[in-house]
């Protein structure tokens, strides 16, 4: 270990080195004392290795939303055939994130990020490998699928990263883990502009090649700098203790509407230029990468937003404003106006990112919120709320990313139905007037009543049963 880290791990934070990492034993960021002494800055440390890890995780499971554009009539692959490859990692990303959850109180969240930044090797070699004319369909949604461990990253970055951090800082830390991460998506997609533009459509391979060495990069960081919580290992039935909460569905279904729109729609959207205006590859990479950008960089402001007004209120606003901006993105498309549609689709990716930052600010309010009202105090309300919410995080990312899936897949039927996007358009937008009516019905209908529990005692911050939600 460093000077740093014996100082962080040991002095202090009670920490010590067990089973060949660097390991925690006693962490408690609601003690504001504990918090300015040493947890902000071992907690600080953290988060950015977390947000590299995680952002080199989204470029690898976004990979394919690239290769698409690359598969010209030589490939022999229609857009319906283009759509479900798109498809296909989005939906091992999603099944993967509920045991990559698991795998933070197994293995220790800086173990696991190791491990699971190693295994992005698999799928971007074996995509240099197969990206040729000629491949068989069956291979390429194979190696498609195993891109799939990169959407694994993001529930057990998140769930580490929650527990390193204090409620009321939550929001914000979330948001930026989370929109660090997101920033993968466009940032691979000006990796695969850059070939294009650069070497031609014709060498796809250099795309998963660029991301090798980072790979390795980001692997070697993450077991030099992190640090494994002791508090959080070995706790597996928390899991099973957050499926048994209707908050974890009700959550689980908003989060389909605002994370399940951002990656659906980053994965989508070059194909939606090629097969509705008829964009080269060239015209689409140069355009897909602004929305999911602006998306990402948004996230932390969410985040800070709800930290502020209440995630509810921010999630509720984010929600109205998808469904107007989807009604812009129907007249547009129904109408083959291109610049309308970039402007509405671009309001949409914003507004995805606000809204990903605010809902992932209610999970651990709302599990604090339970604490008091199942009558805890002090240490174990704060444990309760820290432990449910983490494992929350994996089940609700795990169903949220499934809505990128319902996407892509909405578009596929649309345009192999009509050769248009307007009635996948029409389908979301109704999923938005949906996720309005719940996110009110079940967050802030009643917020007048209890909307403070008071503080925890031993600790100066106070757990707002409504507001914090």
């Amino acid at each position: 270990m460093t000077d740093e880290a014996a100082a962080d791990g040991r002095a202090g934070t009670g920490g010590r080195t067990r089973r060949g990492g660097r390991w925690i034993e006693r962490w408690d960021p609601e003690d504001a004392g504990f918090w300015a002494a040493s947890g902000e800055r071992v907690a600080r440390r953290n988060l950015v290795f977390s947000v590299l890890s995680e952002h080199i995780g989204f470029s690898v499971w976004s990979l394919w939303s690239v290769m698409v554009l690359f598969m010209g009539p030589d490939y022999g692959i229609d857009p319906a055939g283009k759509f479900f490859l798109v498809a296909v990692p989005t939906l091992v990303g999603s099944v993967l994130r509920v045991p990559y959850s698991f795998a933070v109180a197994l293995f220790g969240g800086r173990n696991w990020t190791v491990i699971s930044a190693l295994l992005l090797l698999v799928p971007t070699v074996a995509t240099a490998w197969v990206m040729t004319p000629g491949t068989s369909y069956v291979t390429f949604l194979v190696v498609a699928a195993l891109a799939g461990v990169g959407g694994g990253n993001f529930a057990s970055s998140m769930t580490n990263i929650n527990a390193f951090y204090p409620l009321r800082k939550k929001g914000w830390a979330l948001g930026l883990n989370a929109g660090g991460g997101n920033v993968g998506v466009p940032v691979v997609q000006l990796v695969g502009l850059l070939v294009i533009g650069t070497a031609g459509a014709a060498q796809p391979r250099l795309v998963p090649l660029v991301y090798v060495p980072l790979i390795v990069l980001v692997t070697v960081l993450a077991a030099r700098y992190m640090d494994n919580l002791g508090p959080v290992a070995h706790d597996t039935g928390a899991a099973r203790d957050a499926a048994r909460e209707p908050h974890t569905w009700v959550m689980s279904l908003l989060y389909v509407g605002t994370f399940g729109s951002f990656i659906g729609y980053s994965f989508a959207f070059g194909l939606v230029l090629q097969s509705q205006f008829a964009r080269t590859p060239l015209q689409a990479a140069s355009l897909t990468f602004v929305g999911p950008l602006l998306g990402s960089l948004l996230r932390p402001v969410g985040g800070r937003l709800a930290d502020r007004f209440g995630g509810a209120r921010i999630t509720l606003g984010t929600f109205v404003a998808m469904a107007a901006a989807t009604g812009v993105v129907i007249r547009a498309s129904a109408a083959s106006s291109l610049p309308v549609f970039l402007a509405g689709f671009t309001a949409l990716f914003v507004l995805t990112g606000l809204g990903n930052g605010s809902t992932y600010k209610m999970i651990p309010g709302i599990f604090q919120a339970q604490a008091v009202r199942r009558g805890l105090a002090g240490e174990a309300a704060v444990a309760y709320g820290r432990r449910l919410s983490g494992a929350a995080m994996g089940l609700i990312g795990a169903v949220g990313a499934l809505g990128g899936l319902g996407i892509n897949l909405a578009f596929r039927q649309s345009f192999g139905t009509t050769g248009s996007g307007t009635p996948a358009f029409v389908s979301f937008l109704a999923c938005y007037a949906v996720c309005s009516v719940v996110t009110w019905a079940v967050y802030l209908r009643r917020a007048g009543r209890g909307a403070q529990a008071g503080p925890v005692a031993g600790h100066e911050t106070p757990v707002r049963v409504r507001a914090e939600v």
